[in-house]
């Protein structure tokens, strides 16, 4: 026997074919009420998909009767997502959407948007001169905001995931060599953001780990730091935001040489303090800028490319001294899996993947070691 909801609420029955159907009252349009019906091979995954459908109707992502076009359903997707989404990214999707996506196929029809029109939007990016990240990007969130479009039964199909992703190059990752690391230590030694270079190459923090780094942080006693925000630039402003996930979330053990360097720099800051005098603007991070305010990561890379060049050292990212933390961990016989925790990935492939390159010197080591110890017994 079907089991009746409020008014307005829809009703769960089984069908004579043995499948659960679950119908959500839409409102009325063109004098007639309209409703959804929504199928599953249980009661309790319809029941759940109903649950969902009212919170989306709640929120204006399902409309009474045919006929409504890609792009109000895309803001009205984004905007329910938004929750869910990390600010930066909202900021990313929300561009990609407006500049990208509603232009082209705003106006079509939800239900009548076929494979082959979003292919032709992603190859027309690419011919365009668009990155293809960016034209990936774009199919992905076509591919998540239609993934909710077929579940609560608005389109029979999910278009973006019928088309071909572009072709993604996988830029090589060249890490410095041992040699070329303590050349680099032997470079930043005075500088005014030495201990923010030295914690990077030690510690694998990304740069906005290290910005949004607080003293409250740091425990130089026991010798570790907690990874508990970051800084970004989103919006125009820049942002103090949560670790993106559970596995960013950390806390990793400094080298003795990094202690030292967060001492002296400890000492420094309160010399800068001293002179900014009443320009200081205490913040409590530990790489601010010259007066205590959040420093803005553009100049903190400005800083660092500046300094390779007077140093005449090799051309790298900020983000490279990340990638050097993992190889020389890696090349030195540590655990994929520590490594993997202290870069806080959220997966072994993800850390395996990116430095494949790594593994034909980890397979050297362990065959000499195995040669080692047949030879020794």
């Amino acid at each position: 026997m079907a089991k009746r909801r409020a008014r307005g609420e829809g009703l769960i029955h089984q069908r004579p074919d043995g499948r659960w159907e679950a119908r959500v009252d839409l409102g009325w349009r063109d004098g007639k009420r309209q409703r959804k019906s929504l199928y599953g091979r249980t009661r309790q995954e319809v029941a759940a998909k109903l649950k969902a459908a009212l919170r989306d109707r709640e929120e204006g992502m399902l409309r009474a009767g045919p006929g409504q076009r890609l792009g109000p359903f895309l803001e009205r997707w984004l905007e329910s997502a938004r929750a869910s989404l990390a600010p930066k990214t909202y900021v990313a999707y929300e561009m990609y959407i407006r500049r990208h996506i509603i232009p082209d196929l705003g106006r079509v029809v939800l239900d009548k948007l076929t494979p082959e029109q979003v292919q032709a939007l992603l190859d027309r990016k690419l011919a365009e001169g668009m990155a293809p990240q960016s034209v990936q990007h774009i199919r992905g969130i076509l591919r998540r905001a239609l993934g909710r479009a077929v579940r609560f039964g608005l389109v029979s199909r999910n278009v973006a995931a019928l088309t071909d992703p572009p072709r993604l190059v996988r830029r090589e990752v060249r890490a410095m060599t041992p040699e070329e690391a303590r050349a680099f230590l032997d470079a930043i030694r005075g500088d005014r953001l030495e201990a923010l270079y030295l914690t990077a190459l030690t510690t694998g923090l990304r740069q906005g780990e290290l910005l949004g780094l607080r003293w409250s942080d740091v425990d130089l006693e026991a010798g570790e730091v907690r990874v508990g925000q970051a800084l970004q630039r989103y919006g125009g402003e820049l942002h103090f935001v949560l670790p993106k996930t559970a596995k960013s979330r950390r806390s990793v053990t400094l080298t003795p040489m990094a202690v030292e360097a967060l001492r002296a720099h400890r000492g420094r800051q309160a010399q800068d303090r001293l002179l900014a005098g009443s320009r200081w603007r205490e913040s409590g991070l530990v790489f601010p800028s010259a007066v205590g305010t959040p420093l803005e990561p553009r100049n903190a890379t400005r800083a660092f490319k500046a300094l390779l060049r007077r140093k005449e050292l090799p051309e790298m990212r900020f983000h490279d001294m990340r990638h050097a933390f993992a190889t020389l961990l890696l090349v030195q016989g540590a655990s994929p899996r520590v490594v993997m925790e202290m870069l806080g990935h959220s997966q072994i492939s993800l850390t395996m993947n990116t430095y494949s390159h790594v593994i034909p010197a980890m397979q050297r080591e362990a065959a000499i070691k195995l040669d080692h110890l047949l030879r020794d017994a």
